[in-house]
This record gives structure tokens, sequence and C-alpha cells, in this order.
């Protein structure tokens, strides 16, 4: 199940972009999105989200 970003406390400081190997992120219109067909949360790959690890919030 791909990871959902909570647009009212996200700051869009655009860091989970670029941190995520799977480049399931992107800014879309006025908030960034996760793509849920490509998000694979990181498993198998790293022990902890890698966007979840770089989010200020």
């Amino acid at each position: 199940m791909a990871l959902k970003i909570i647009a009212s406390q996200c700051t869009q400081c655009g860091a989970c972009e670029f941190e995520c190997p799977s480049e399931a992120i992107k800014f879309k219109g006025d908030a960034y999105v996760i793509d849920p067909n490509k998000c694979t949360e990181c498993k198998e790959a790293f022990d902890t989200q890698q966007c979840v690890s770089v989010c200020p919030v």
C-alpha cells in the first residue's frame, strides 16, 4: 500500500520528491502526490521510507 501525503501538513519543501528512489512523488497542481503504482514504500531496499526520513513535518 502506497504512502499518502497529508496536504494540510505538507510544507511543499520538495525534499521527498528528490529522495524517492521510485520516482513516485511529483508536484501536481498545487500539491505533492504519490503515485500508488510506483510507490514501494522502499521495502526490500531500505530500512525506512526515504521520503518520511527527510520530511521536516
